[in-house]
């Protein structure tokens, strides 16, 4: 009896060893990591200036930001240095802000506020002083006449003096109250100008005893500002306004079908700007009521960096996507330079967005680029984008994405790469966060908040067969919209609300909003603020009748909502903030902090991995292949294929 009993069990442990335990165990065993290098390379600018017959740059995104030095004549990049960090908390990333004094290059950097000296004789680099913590800004930069330098700073909207022969720094303190960004300054021999952002207000500081004056108040923020003469010229939206200094004699000027980027003043004391979303280059003089076009955009769609004539016909501009151009003034013809193909040392970004198409290929979005893996080649290609893609979805074979600073929606053609614009959302939602698609409707929906001193965003319906676009203002009321999520059922669609907005103005709210959308009826079916006092949702998603919720600003709280009786059901604390992802029947989310770490939600928070890092530039994505535990997702900067099946122990992901 005894030796049948075994002879039995021996038959039956083969079974049982490739059973599910078995099968498992196998799992865990297997590689959890698999990164396959950068996920998005870049060459993107900031900070641009000139200086005896060469240009300086200074990347977007790279760690450490790199200051490069391009030979206007031979069109190539001759020499770069790093900045080197200095001893605050945090890495710069890039600098905004440059300027030339007393044969000197300065720069301002981000998120990390310096200010910084290269000597172009010499070649080095100096940190001179501090503006600030991390997380803070030098927005923009100028020189007077004397070589005193003056700095715009964020998120403390001040101005502060910095004299390079001694090394002396002035802070003027606060010009307007609750104002974040000084997004750019002028100075000349006896005043500072400053523009504000949140405010929209045009200030003069005299350099003498630091009093602030308001010179006029605009529609919107003010992005730039230039002087000529005893005139100053501040571009708020579509918006030029042209005052004397002590000012009187006040005009306007508007730009039409567009908004203002970029200013400079010509020898002849015409004004010359780029406008934004499409990059065309327009001229302006001293009592016009309007701009005119000199010539479509040298670089299509792209941010301008700073413009500056370099001879009677020939105006020179830069790219922020990462290149330089030429501008024949009496032809409109132009000449592009890509700075990577120049000699750029380009390297990894903080990418925006991530997108797996199964079996095909991975999608990363960069700044103002297209990063595509192929999935059964391991070949990568990149393309050119008209911003920075801050959300991606498929139907069909096409992708769809939200573009920043645009608010503009385009698709890509998955056999082709062809980037055709859809549209803007325009209602001043330059902001969109996040973009699904209902295949109930086939209807195309968006997250937004919108650009400034403003509450309200907007939930935008979009039919991506004709491209109209619907866009409902407000519809969670003065809130912005961070996150959305389609009903599987279709139909309805979930919205997370932000009570802050566009920043810069005092919200209204003191707690944050779900909301149910009718994408048939399109009205609003319900609104509730789970949780008193929490201020931002950052992601949304529903599944089997919840709505899983985290919360931006407030520790990584996250809910799940029953959609029947509008209860917190369960709530908990992660490591930070980030996105939701079903699959297999389960809800996953990758945060940031605490090393970057990705969980499971069920009657409370499973940690699956840490480690990952905190280098995304939006939401920490997990992007799951169908039948499978393995998720698409960073490690650091490199795209990376990460085993996070549940069964398996937590991982812990080492550089």
């Amino acid at each position: 009896m005894l030796r049948s009993l075994l002879v039995i069990l021996s038959a039956l442990l083969p079974a049982l060893l490739t059973g599910p335990v078995a099968r498992a165990a196998t799992a865990c065993d297997a590689p959890a990591v698999e990164r396959f290098g950068p996920a998005s390379v870049t060459g993107a600018i900031v900070g641009a200036t000139v200086l005896d017959g060469h240009a300086y740059v200074v990347t977007r995104g790279l760690k450490p930001p790199v200051l490069a030095d391009i030979d206007l004549a031979t069109r190539k990049v001759v020499r770069s240095v790093t900045l080197p960090d200095g001893p605050a908390a945090g890495e710069a990333e890039g600098a905004w802000a440059t300027a030339v004094s007393g044969g000197k290059i300065y720069v301002g950097t981000y998120p990390v506020p310096d200010l910084y000296s290269f000597d172009p004789a010499t070649g080095a680099v100096e940190r001179l002083a501090s503006f600030g913590k991390n997380g803070g800004f030098v927005w923009s930069l100028a020189a007077a006449p004397d070589g005193t330098l003056y700095a715009g700073t964020y998120p403390d909207g001040r101005v502060r003096e910095y004299v390079p022969g001694t090394g002396a720094v002035r802070d003027f303190g606060v010009l307007v109250q609750g104002e974040r960004y000084v997004r750019a300054v002028a100075a000349d021999a006896t005043y500072v100008y400053a523009g504000l952002l949140d405010k929209g207000r045009l200030v003069r500081i005299t350099r003498a005893d630091g009093t602030v004056k308001e010179l006029a108040a605009a529609p919107t923020g003010i992005g730039a500002v230039a002087v000529h003469g005893d005139r100053v010229l501040a571009a708020a939206g579509d918006t030029l306004i042209d005052i004397r200094s002590d000012g009187t004699d006040e005009r306007r000027a508007t730009l039409p079908g567009g908004t203002i980027d970029m200013l400079t003043v010509a020898g002849d004391d015409t004004v010359y700007a780029t406008s934004r979303p499409d990059g065309a280059v327009h001229r302006y003089r001293t009592g016009e009521t309007t701009f005119t076009k000199v010539a479509e955009a040298p670089s299509p769609g792209d941010e301008t960096r700073r413009l500056q004539q370099l001879d009677e016909h020939t105006m020179l501009g830069f790219a922020g996507s990462g290149g330089v151009w030429w501008l024949d003034l009496r032809t409109g013809e132009s000449e592009f330079v890509d700075l990577i193909d120049a000699g750029l040392p380009s390297g990894p970004e903080r990418p925006q967005s991530m997108l797996l198409v199964p079996n095909r290929a991975v999608y990363i979005g960069g700044h103002f680029s297209m990063e595509v893996r192929d999935l059964p080649t391991g070949e990568k290609r990149r393309f050119r984008m008209p911003g920075e893609p801050k959300d991606l979805v498929r139907r069909g074979d096409k992708i769809y994405a939200a573009i920043y600073p645009s608010g503009q929606i385009v698709s890509v053609d998955l056999r082709t790469d062809r980037v055709r614009s859809l549209g803007y959302l325009g209602h001043g939602q330059q902001r969109p966060w996040d973009i699904e698609y209902d295949p109930a409707t086939d209807k195309l929906v968006v997250a937004s908040a919108p650009l400034g001193a403003k509450l309200n965003g907007a939930l935008s319906v979009i039919d991506p067969r004709t491209g109209r676009i619907d866009v409902y203002e407000g519809v969670i009321p003065d809130q912005s919209l961070m996150s959305l999520s389609v009903d599987p059922r279709g139909g309805v669609v979930y919205l997370g609300g932000d009570v802050l907005g566009g920043g810069g103005t005092p919200p209204v709210k003191t707690s944050a909003s779900v909301a149910a959308f009718d994408l048939r009826a399109r009205k609003v079916l319900w609104q509730v603020d789970p949780i008193p006092g929490h201020r931002t949702f950052q992601d949304v998603k529903v599944h089997d009748g919840l709505l899983y919720g985290v919360y931006k600003r407030d520790s990584g709280t996250w809910i799940a909502l029953d959609l029947a009786t509008k209860a917190v059901v369960r709530q908990g604390k992660l490591s930070g903030y980030g996105e939701l992802t079903v699959h297999r029947g389960r809800v996953f989310a990758s945060t940031f902090f605490g090393g970057g770490n990705a969980y499971e939600l069920g009657a409370e928070a499973k940690l699956l991995a840490t480690g990952l890092g905190d280098e995304w530039y939006t939401n920490p994505q997990l992007h799951f292949e169908p039948g499978s535990w393995r998720a698409w997702g960073l490690v650091g900067r490199d795209l990376a294929r990460i085993r996070l099946d549940p069964r398996c122990p937590a991982l812990t992901v080492t550089p």
